[in-house]
């Protein structure tokens, strides 16, 4: 058996190469009871050797979801103290609305592990060959591609740093020998016996049966999980030059060169696409759906598909991933101009100075910043969004519709709503950071104001 331990140490060191600062998810379970011992075990040789210390820290998440959690919690800390490991733990909210109980669980651990991990530091939780076998079962009920059915990295970028999983060629009965041989203390959480969850269901039902008549179907498992890995990573190298050069500086995908390619391929940019914004996966309906809708609807359309808190847009023959801002068309703020304006939703402030005229009122020195007449006394100043009707701007001679007038401006559609406009009484006098009205138009020699807007998240 020693060996088999000689084994365990020596996966685990080649995990963890030349990182000396670990964070580790603890939940006082088997699989990471054993992962902790293991890197104690490893602390403890490298001292022996002289080598540089490795620095163990362990994070216990405690979700509520059970009556003994906070026992868990105490066990936890005792196991660390015992150890001596830094502990902390850290108490999650569970948002159920969009996704089960089991996905709302892991994106509050793994959000919680981002929060906790300092400078240096890399991740390591417990996930072993079972794990990794269920994980792609899941996937495969999913409908899942190569991507999906990759399942779980050993290794991956993950806060800045990296997330590691050493134990994902390792059985779970290996782990749990290892623990009864050197007596390691873990908890049961009980509810992995109910299999009304899908993962538990797997593991209670589906998966003794196929280890009872394949018994090395795990492993097999796992080779297919690594073979997807490694078509996606190849899919990921030969698409990286098309993608890029479809890619603007801002982030859109431009639509024409996605109309001349294969289906199966455009999907492949897409999906890449999307994966580079920090979107997740989406399905094939989906995609075909969000090229349908948003990319070959009719022209004077404003198509838009919701992925999660984003929503896709189409603009001058672009696909661009835009933030679900708040509506604010409609919204008026009265503004004393010897104070700072606070804008809504994120949109930043407006701050007012007396100041000379400069070229028609364009933008002058002050970045973010534009030359407007003076209100005289009887006007009141406000602050609206969303402008309809014909506006005349300074520097056209004839006055245009306001849709027209945002297009030939290139203002987005989805931006058009959260410019400020200054309006003195009912009179419109500038979009800030576009254009000036006639009517907002400092003469020569007057007095004018400078308002600058000091933007936050404007922009996509």
């Amino acid at each position: 058996m020693a060996s088999s331990y000689d084994f365990l140490l020596t996966t685990l060191a080649e995990h963890i190469g030349q990182h000396k600062k670990i964070l580790v998810g603890f939940s006082g379970g088997l699989d990471s009871s054993v992962l902790l011992h293991l890197l104690v075990r490893l602390r403890t040789q490298a001292h022996q050797l002289s080598c540089e210390r490795i620095a163990l820290r362990a994070i216990h998440i405690h979700h509520g979801l059970n009556p003994k959690a906070d026992l868990w919690v105490e066990h936890c800390r005792q196991v660390c103290a015992d150890w001596q490991i830094d502990f902390r733990t850290e108490k999650v909210e569970l948002n159920t609305r969009r996704h089960g109980i089991e996905a709302a669980a892991r994106n509050a651990r793994y959000h919680a592990f981002q929060h906790e991990l300092q400078q240096g530091e890399v991740l390591m939780t417990a996930q072993h060959l079972d794990d990794q076998a269920e994980t792609f079962l899941l996937a495969l009920k999913r409908g899942s591609g190569p991507a999906g059915l990759s399942s779980m990295p050993s290794r991956m970028p993950f806060a800045g740093t990296t997330l590691i999983r050493p134990l994902l060629n390792i059985s779970r009965a290996e782990l749990e020998a290892y623990a009864q041989t050197q007596k390691l203390p873990w908890v049961e959480d009980d509810s992995n016996q109910d299999d009304r969850y899908d993962r538990n269901f797997l593991r209670l039902n589906i998966m003794p049966l196929l280890n009872q008549r394949w018994p090395h179907f795990p492993q097999a498992v796992s080779r297919s999980a690594s073979l997807c890995g490694e078509q996606e990573q190849l899919l990921d190298e030969l698409l990286e030059e098309s993608l890029h050069s479809l890619m603007t500086s801002e982030g859109a995908i431009a639509i024409p060169p996605l109309e001349n390619s294969s289906e199966a391929k455009r999907n492949a940019l897409l999906r890449r696409w999307l994966n580079q914004c920090g979107v997740k996966m989406p399905a094939r309906e989906q995609l075909q759906r969000i090229w349908s809708e948003v990319a070959l609807a009719r022209q004077d359309a404003e198509p838009r598909f919701r992925v999660g808190q984003q929503d896709i847009r189409r603009y001058r023959q672009q696909l661009w991933l835009v933030p679900q801002y708040q509506n604010l068309a409609g919204s008026l703020l009265e503004w004393d101009l010897q104070q700072e304006l606070t804008l809504p939703d994120r949109l930043g402030t407006l701050l007012c100075a007396k100041e000379k005229r400069i070229e028609n009122g364009v933008q002058n020195s002050i970045e973010n910043s534009m030359t407007v007449r003076k209100p005289n006394r009887h006007e009141q100043v406000t602050v609206r969004f969303g402008v309809q009707g014909n506006i005349s701007i300074v520097g056209r001679q004839h006055s245009r519709h306001s849709k027209k007038l945002w297009q030939e401006l290139g203002v987005a559609p989805w931006l058009r709503e959260r410019i400020p406009l200054l309006y003195y009484n009912e009179q419109l006098i500038a979009a800030l950071g576009v254009f000036i009205t006639k009517e907002g138009q400092s003469l020569p020699d007057d007095e004018g104001i400078s308002v600058q807007w000091q933007r936050t998240t404007l922009h996509t």
